[in-house]
């Protein structure tokens, strides 16, 4: 009985414990710094895009309040995966830990004090604002391709600004990551989206100059594409770039242009694999012509179905819609027709066009004959509250104030002997 009761005690004393680290109290220096540093930083740092800076304690005190109600409905930061379904493992994932959201509450009701300003870890360092944030990765680009300028009037339209770009290169060359940008701080204001369609004649055809689809797209969130080991996009020489730049007015004239850095494989490397940027549409017809029908103060869902040619890893997930964007959800079904749900986007944000990239472990990899079924959901009701008009009748089109419904993928088509050792790989124990 005593042994018991002293047992008893024991795990009382460790439980009790156990609630007393959780409620421990956070400081800035030791908790709550780091995880902005890994979180955060990217964004809110002097001269980026985010309206403040949290490099410093003087600088986040005054938003602690602030930061504790959007870490806790998880708004901030902008990772909108569904965390029950599909893949969960990702190379970019800057969501937060249930752990780290409840330090940044605790650290927040506690009066968000500093602590021991030695426990504050060294500044993180941060590219220029002029530079490429992948020059840390892979150095200096090898080119740099500009589109040509436009300038956008205080008040008017939306804009698509569609120039073309000769790419500099006299022999056939791999690209291993691609990184994409407006060119000014100004420029982000007016830029909803660019994008970097890849023109250029195939070895061995004769059929001139065709759209071999995107190079690249940026939006808000999306920077930058790196290829995994051994994988690439090819250019040739004659091949061009035909940009797509969607400005707006923001209440005054801008006037700027965009950039798109390209990191090559070295010469005479010639990966494996070739990926293509490919639109998987969640309407009836393609991403480009696509067919919406969204009645007014209405919640309507719509999808499409694609078949893969061959053997295929998906490297990626990034759902695009406008305004009226609710939820996205990317399914798979295999050829035996049971289905695999791939990922699940449960509360799209139109200002945050975030893509999901799949880890190197996690990316799936899907035999000939897979339909992708694309499914998305438009919220066009008051409950919106990026809802410009809900009393409109919205159907697919290239202004904000109309919609869009297609998921960007990379696709790396890979032969059937690669598929079957990667299927034998998978099913070892």
């Amino acid at each position: 009985m005593t042994i018991r009761i002293i047992m008893g005690t024991l795990g009382t004393l460790v439980m009790a414990s156990a609630a007393e680290l959780n409620n421990a109290p956070a400081t800035f220096a030791k908790d709550v710094a780091p995880i902005l540093q890994e979180k955060c930083q990217s964004c809110h740092r002097a001269g980026s895009m985010a309206p403040m800076s949290l490099v410093t304690y003087e600088e986040t005190r005054p938003w602690a309040k602030s930061i504790k109600q959007r870490v806790v409905t998880r708004s901030m930061p902008p990772w909108h995966i569904d965390k029950t379904v599909g893949i969960q493992h990702f190379q970019n994932d800057m969501s937060l830990t249930d752990a780290q959201i409840s330090t940044i509450a605790r650290w927040a009701d506690a009066g968000a004090p500093l602590g021991d300003p030695k426990d504050m870890p060294p500044a993180k360092q941060w590219p220029k604002e002029d530079g490429w944030q992948l020059s840390q990765q892979f150095g200096q680009p090898d080119f740099v391709l500009s589109s040509d300028p436009y300038t956008m009037p205080a008040k008017g339209q939306d804009v698509w600004f569609k120039p073309l770009t000769q790419i500099p290169i006299t022999e056939p060359r791999w690209v291993r990551a691609v990184e994409m940008r407006p060119a000014t701080s100004a420029g982000r204001k007016i830029t909803h989206h660019a994008l970097a369609y890849l023109q250029q004649e195939e070895p061995g055809t004769n059929t001139g100059i065709t759209t071999q689809g995107l190079l690249m797209e940026w939006a808000v969130n999306k920077n930058y594409d790196i290829y995994r080991p051994n994988t690439g996009k090819l250019l040739v020489p004659g091949s061009r770039i035909w940009w797509e730049m969607h400005y707006h007015a923001v209440g005054e004239e801008i006037r700027d242009h965009v950039e798109l850095a390209v990191y090559l494989y070295p010469k005479g490397q010639e990966p494996k694999y070739r990926t293509f940027l490919t639109a998987f549409p969640a309407t009836a017809g393609s991403a480009a012509s696509g067919v919406l029908d969204i009645p007014p103060n209405s919640v309507t869902e719509s999808e499409g179905y694609q078949t893969l040619r061959a053997p295929a890893r998906l490297e990626n997930f990034q759902p695009h819609m406008h305004l009226r964007g609710k939820a996205m959800l990317l399914e798979a079904i295999l050829p035996d027709g049971s289905k695999r749900t791939l990922s699940y986007v449960d509360h799209f944000t139109f200002n945050w066009m975030t893509n999901y990239i799949y880890a190197d472990d996690a990316a799936p990899v899907l035999p000939k004959g897979t339909i992708i079924h694309t499914v998305a959901w438009h919220d066009n009701t008051t409950n919106n509250k990026n809802n410009p008009d809900p009393d409109q009748w919205v159907g697919w089109g290239d202004r904000t104030v109309d919609e869009m419904a297609h998921a960007w993928v990379n696709v790396t088509y890979i032969s059937e002997d690669d598929y079957q050792e990667y299927v034998a790989k998978r099913a070892k124990p």
